[in-house]
């Protein structure tokens, strides 16, 4: 019962606060003078029925007015001087009705945009709902409650059943799964045990999970998802200056058929009703919302945009250019085939390769490990580890010296140099036990499985004219992966440098896009007309992307070119159709055939629906890939 009633009085603060926001309360206040103004009217009292009227002007429409004028003394000069001159002209005219109505067109215009931005961004609100304030901290078999702020990297924190992991971090007690579905966009469960990765924001499963906090709070990934998106829903991309350029033409129009009119018909009323229907542009309310709709509806798919451009230039794009390891490969190479020399077979190469491989860091490890992990097979002591960058890692196992190395390195001495067979596509690595070659190791990193069909699409669907490969593998491996997937164009062997020299020149002829792993490939994705990253092993605070998929597939590269393409239209829809409604409505009021009190209400019928139109993308649930 007490819960309820607290939960009953928060409502109603909520109300209070939402009610008596200037705008809110001048939109009531307003609505109740003009109502107030009617029916004095009728009940004949013509005398006194203008007083609810002027007590509106003078408490909220001087107040307007001299917003507008510190607006326009900034440099806000396109719908603002139509509005300012609106409004004043109409009190100057004794038009009282006339001005309360410009009075609730502006305050409602305000509240209904302000409305409209909350909507479209209600991922943002939810993201940063999910913040939760306290953690439950383990010390000596003890856990006490601590704040999340004060987490430190090591503490060892509970992660209750249904509770939200605070930091980033990784399970060092218990089994369960976790939802991270606003992470990563995909309603998927997580199982996670020992040794698993946990991402702050997910939420815990049925079970108690101990973790290892590696980050802190405001380090961790969803405080960095949450930062990079409220920095994106503040930048005001080309396209919104591009608004505001329109707007600055457009008012001169307005003001160009205005004075028209007084001049043809020597009428200040019709001089006014011409400004009404132009108050306020219906393109300057319908871009920030509809951008905003885009970044928030990303963010429900997975797609953090940093950079609001993207959503502009990725639609007009006509080159793409990708990485190939990670993002149109899986990134992790499997060990396809063991070819074996001077009568070593197979399982004596992998094991001793697997027991040596163990210590390296070199990314084909974790491929030779997991081989020899499905045959079961044990692995060796190992002593006397040494691993050079470059050429390879040297151990001793059973008084037997191991080395694995590339064909770059292989010493001269090493027996059977002279038979090793051709170059082929793939990756590989070469075992050598006591100076004699024990076998050669082949790799084969594989394309994702909608690479192909996401490569073929782009054209048809996207108007891309040139698709490029560019890669640090050896040739042999480029060409072979180039010709699967039908790109024509690839560079084998390339460094960050020879990458950025590539896109930098496309880049001059055309727009570009450009798809990498955000941190080899960071100066690439910086310099193109747009970046886009994977970010699944990324931090997402890469400085390099415009947009970030937080789950490493094509199909939400390609739910991002939908977005950005509903969003121009939607702008277009809503800014072109509201200035031509607005445009008509001008020319009639200029004959006189509208009244300024019926201008101010069509204007305002517009807006409603350039806003209402704006707002469609927010609610589309249906943006999915077309390959």
């Amino acid at each position: 019962m007490l819960k309820n009633n607290k939960v009953s009085a928060i409502k109603v603060k909520s109300i209070i606060k939402t009610f008596l926001k200037p705008q809110n309360l001048c939109c009531v206040l307003t609505i109740i003078a003009i109502l107030s103004y009617v029916l004095l009217k009728i009940f004949a009292y013509q005398n006194i029925a203008p007083y609810p009227l002027i007590a509106i002007i003078f408490s909220f429409g001087l107040i307007q007015l001299l917003q507008i004028f510190k607006k326009i003394l900034r440099g806000n000069l396109g719908a603002d001087v139509i509005a300012f001159i609106a409004l004043a002209l109409a009190i100057y005219l004794h038009e009282y009705l006339t001005a309360n109505l410009l009075i609730l067109m502006i305050a409602s215009g305000q509240g209904l945009e302000e409305y409209a931005s909350s909507k479209a961004s209600f991922v943002l609100e939810a993201l940063a709902s999910r913040n939760v304030p306290i953690a439950h901290l383990k010390i000596n078999n003890q856990i006490s409650e601590i704040k999340v702020d004060q987490i430190q990297v090591n503490d060892c924190l509970a992660i209750l059943p249904h509770e939200i992991c605070p930091v980033d971090g990784e399970v060092i007690e218990g089994m369960s799964t976790m939802d991270e579905s606003y992470l990563t966009g995909e309603p998927f469960h997580i199982s996670k045990t020992i040794g698993s990765k946990v991402l702050s924001g997910a939420i815990n499963g049925e079970n108690l999970l101990l973790i290892r906090a590696e980050k802190l709070a405001k380090e961790s990934r969803y405080a960095k998802i949450i930062e990079v998106m409220k920095q994106a829903k503040d930048q005001k991309p080309q396209i919104r200056k591009l608004a505001d350029k329109i707007g600055a033409i457009f008012a001169p129009l307005a003001l160009l058929i205005a004075f028209a009119s007084y001049y043809f018909t020597n009428s200040l009323e019709n001089f006014l009703a011409v400004l009404t229907i132009a108050t306020p542009c219906p393109l300057l309310i319908a871009v920030p919302i509809a951008i905003i709709s885009a970044i928030s509806i990303s963010a429900k798919n997975g797609i953090v945009i940093r950079d609001p451009r993207i959503l502009e230039n990725l639609p007009i794009c006509s080159t793409a250019i990708f990485d190939k390891t990670g993002t149109l490969t899986y990134g992790e190479p499997f060990l396809e085939e063991i070819i074996c020399f001077n009568n070593f077979n197979d399982q004596q190469v992998l094991q001793k390769s697997a027991s040596l491989e163990r210590f390296s860091r070199h990314p084909l490890a974790l491929a030779i490990l997991k081989k020899c992990h499905d045959q079961f097979i044990p692995l060796l002591e190992v002593q006397n580890i040494k691993e050079q960058a470059g050429y390879g890692i040297t151990g001793i196992i059973n008084n037997k010296e191991i080395t694995i190395t590339n064909r770059d390195h292989l010493a001269s001495n090493f027996l059977g140099e002279a038979v090793l067979p051709a170059t082929q596509a793939g990756l590989e690595c070469l075992v050598v036990i006591d100076n004699k070659l024990a076998g050669i190791l082949k790799f084969r990193d594989q394309p994702r499985l909608e690479s192909h069909s996401f490569i073929d699409h782009l054209g048809p669907e996207h108007n891309f004219n040139k698709i490029i490969l560019l890669s640090g593998d050896r040739h042999n491996e480029v060409e072979y992966f180039a010709k699967n997937l039908g790109i024509k164009e690839f560079y084998s062997s390339q460094t960050p440098e020879q990458k950025l020299a590539i896109v930098k020149n496309e880049t001059k002829q055309a727009k570009t896009l450009f798809m990498g792993d955000g941190i080899n490939d960071a100066p690439a994705l910086m310099l193109a007309t747009v970046g886009i990253a994977f970010g699944k092993n990324n931090n997402i605070t890469s400085e390099s992307a415009g947009a970030v998929i937080l789950e490493n597939n094509l199909h939400k590269v390609d739910q991002l070119f939908h977005i950005s393409i509903a969003m121009r239209k939607i702008i277009l829809q809503s800014a072109v159709g509201g200035m031509l409604f607005s445009l008509i409505g001008m020319i009639i009021a200029g004959y006189g055939y509208i009244s300024p009190a019926q201008g101010a209400i069509l204007q305002q019928i517009i807006d409603v629906i350039a806003i209402a139109n704006a707002l469609r993308l927010t609610f589309n649930n249906s943006i999915t890939s077309d390959f």
